[in-house]
């Protein structure tokens, strides 16, 4: 009897606290919905809007971008109204299955889009010519299309009951249900995630490898030569006078093409291949870098939740870690502005070119006072 009045004592608490959990609960995914909604839809405008940022990687962040956007919109709202109702779903079984379909398509969207992203900047930076040269829109969609597919393929079976998509309550959200190896099916699934983000690092780290192989390689530099009469001699002449043909002076046949110097198919789209443009190169790939590994941050709890359900029977997950690992994964969803925006100098130049308004431009000083 003691401890029934115990327990009904601390009934009221019980309850205050997982309302207060709950309220917790759908503010903090309301934040991460706006941020992600707000900040994705503002850097998808800036992409579209900005003709210069039409290039190959920022073709790839557009579609992150977007995938992103459905997600928030699509997906967060029914664990919204999960946790409205007391951790149970209040659709049809179906409708649980098309959530649970695309929050797992939408994850390994993601997963096999930054690996191909590394494979890009990996010949951008150790096969600069090949790059430029069929690294167009039409590849971009090929890509991004290839990665889609892959996407469906991998999300689409747990329909089908292989590996079964389910409401899990202790999450508030349709995903796998996670069960011990030998009563299902989901092992595949996760370890091919795992095989994805790994596999994309180390493509990272072979580009990193690379570039600290090539530290003392300098760009290519045009070195002043002597001149008499228009006529280079020098340890520069190569260069010097290449670049007076390319400027405009002198005439004759065209010099000798340098190390450093693509020429293009329009006389007048020619450019070299400077100390810039690398430096360009290399902020994109730490920017798509900083992104990979902010995803595999947020989403190692969860994964790892997931294996230890898988490989050890009854396997005790606390409730508070669990759903600090979800909430973690939902956040990732508004990642990818925040990192691209701090990471990447050439879209905040772009912003404030394109959005002056919205980031409220200091009025310049008089250099005198009206008297």
């Amino acid at each position: 009897m003691a401890n029934t009045s115990e327990f009904g004592g601390s009934s009221p608490s019980l309850q205050n606290y997982a309302s207060t959990a709950s309220a917790v609960k759908l503010a903090s995914l309301g934040l991460i919905m706006g941020i992600s909604l707000l900040g994705n839809a503002s850097l998808s405008l800036l992409l579209l809007k900005d003709s210069s940022l039409h290039k190959a990687p920022y073709y790839f962040l557009l579609d992150l971008c977007l995938a992103d956007v459905v997600r928030s919109a699509v997906c967060f709202p029914f664990v919204m109204a999960s946790i409205g109702g007391d951790s149970t779903w209040p659709y049809s079984a179906l409708i649980c299955k098309i959530v649970a379909f695309m929050s797992v398509l939408f994850c390994f969207h993601v997963a096999f889009l930054l690996f191909c992203v590394s494979v890009t900047r990996y010949m951008a930076i150790a096969h600069h010519r090949f790059y430029y040269k069929r690294m167009n829109l039409c590849t971009c969609v090929a890509v991004i299309c290839m990665v889609w597919t892959l996407s469906v393929a991998m999300a689409f079976p747990p329909v089908f009951d292989v590996g079964t998509y389910k409401f899990i309550s202790e999450e508030e959200q349709c995903i796998f249900e996670h069960r011990y190896v030998k009563a299902n099916d989901t092992l595949g699934f996760m370890l091919m995630l795992a095989v994805i983000v790994g596999t994309t690092h180390v493509v990272y780290i072979k580009m990193l490898c690379f570039v600290y192989d090539h530290r003392k390689m300098k760009p290519a530099q045009l070195v002043p030569a002597i001149s008499q009469n228009w006529t280079f001699h020098g340890p520069g002449a190569t260069g010097q006078a290449a670049a007076n043909w390319i400027a405009g002076f002198g005439r004759g046949p065209t010099p000798p093409t340098l190390v450093g110097i693509r020429q293009a198919s329009h006389l007048g789209n020619r450019r070299l291949l400077v100390l810039d443009e690398f430096k360009m190169e290399k902020r994109i790939g730490k920017m798509y870098y900083m992104i990979t590994l902010t995803f595999l941050i947020l989403w190692a709890p969860y994964i790892s939740a997931c294996y230890l359900r898988i490989f050890v029977r009854g396997a005790p997950v606390p409730q508070l870690y669990l759903t600090a690992a979800v909430w973690m994964s939902f956040a990732q969803a508004g990642a990818n502005p925040i990192i691209s925006f701090l990471f990447n100098k050439e879209l905040r130049v772009r912003l404030r070119a394109c959005f002056p308004c919205c980031l409220g431009t200091q009025t310049p000083m008089e250099p005198y006072c009206v008297i």
